[in-house]
């Protein structure tokens, strides 16, 4: 993709297009501030630049019936999602269509070389599978902070070697094409926003559950990523005053109470101090425990498993219930490996906000599981390249 838009107008039509799929003209007039004239002349010029392309009559309104015009059908865009203890790529059209997606099992603290080797490597594959002659441009989601216009991850905690290391420069080297970096938390309320459950909401908060916790915060439909790009960073957010010691040096960040990693923890001692003879059956058929093996015990009604999710449900809620308070959201979207504990988590979280946050602010407020899974992060990451190439250059 060398083609750029030239102005803010046609950035706008390739964003509607990107997002509404195939429309008319008369459609795109209807949505945008401009004559039919001045239309005309930057749909014609899109047109000439092959990032638009006609796609067949369009239905009558009156009058002489106009063509379809759609984003071009070959361009193809790279998502992809890298969190704590996995990575995901997939490959979507011009309108964020997943046509393909991959995942694998990867421990981010083996460093940037070893993931980018996965990831690369992933991408060849769905490359060969005829879904991508090449790629147009790329989006990347990390665990940890961003600094965003280098696209160089800042002092992540649970990323070692990561610390300013050129993650852009690096894969846009490797891939040929222009790539995008944000925090992963960021790309999944993206996604969200895009084709889930967010997608008529200006203003909502997105927090992710899994090895670690983050929130996205999209502010009128734009992702807000603070001063140094550390916004949403709330797994450190002090939870149990003077409580365990947390990876980012401090003790009684709610990361360190719940998430993924904490939550095993807290299984594993439960096994093995026989305070849940499920769980114990579990670790001994599987040698570990994970936030999974938790789900199922509390769905066979194990009474150990739902305290712990209730337990981790209600300081997580205690955090949101601030930020609630603080934002008021029109939304808030629970998502992240750990939403396999469902509505147990969720019943705790909601508890605590309603209890917590002014009626004012909790009245109409929605608290609901993500809808997009792990297509979220990928369709974030695609998201993310897009709103960068239909931008003017």
């Amino acid at each position: 993709m060398t083609a750029r838009p030239a102005n803010a107008h046609q950035a706008r039509l390739l964003k509607l297009l990107r997002d509404s799929g195939p429309s008319s003209r008369a459609q795109l007039g209807d949505r945008v501030d401009l004559s039919r004239s001045k239309l005309a002349v930057e749909v014609d010029r899109l047109l000439e630049t092959g990032l638009v392309v006609a796609d067949g009559l369009a239905a009558s309104r009156g009058g002489r019936r106009s063509h379809n015009v759609r984003l071009a059908p070959t361009l193809r865009f790279l998502g992809v999602d890298i969190g704590a203890t996995s990575v995901d790529v997939a490959v979507t059209n011009a309108e964020l269509e997943v046509l393909g997606h991959l995942s694998q099992p990867m421990d981010v603290r083996e460093g940037p070389v070893a993931v980018f080797e996965q990831v690369l490597s992933m991408a060849a594959k769905l490359r060969a599978s005829g879904l991508a002659e090449g790629f147009d441009g790329a989006g990347i989601g990390v665990p940890g902070p961003v600094r965003f216009p280098e696209g160089v991850p800042v002092a992540p905690p649970i990323m070692p070697g990561w610390d300013g290391f050129p993650v852009r420069e690096a894969l846009s080297q490797e891939l040929g094409c222009p790539v995008m970096v944000d925090n992963d938390v960021n790309l999944m309320a993206m996604g969200e926003m895009h084709a889930g459950v967010a997608r008529s909401v200006g203003d909502f908060l997105c927090v992710k559950i899994g090895t670690g916790i983050g929130c996205g915060i999209v502010v009128g439909g734009e992702v807000h990523r603070g001063t140094t790009g550390s916004a949403g960073d709330i797994g450190h957010i002090q939870a149990v005053p003077g409580g365990r010691p947390c990876a980012c040096g401090n003790r009684g960040c709610l990361e360190a109470h719940f998430s993924g990693a904490a939550l095993a923890r807290d299984a594993l001692e439960a096994a093995e101090e026989g305070r849940s003879a499920e769980l114990a059956s579990r670790l001994a058929t599987n040698g570990t425990l994970t936030s999974v093996d938790v789900a199922a015990a509390a769905a066979a009604g194990d009474a150990t498993a739902i305290d712990l999710i209730r337990e981790g449900g209600t300081r997580t809620g205690q955090v949101i219930a601030g930020l609630v308070s603080f934002f008021n959201p029109g939304l808030v979207v629970i998502g992240g490996g750990v939403t396999g504990l469902g509505h147990t988590l969720l019943a705790a979280i909601r508890t605590q906000v309603y209890r917590q946050s002014l009626p004012l602010a909790t009245g109409n407020l929605p608290i609901v599981l993500g809808e997009l899974g792990p297509n979220a992060g990928v369709i974030g990451a695609a998201r993310l390249i897009s709103d960068h190439l239909f931008s003017p250059a």
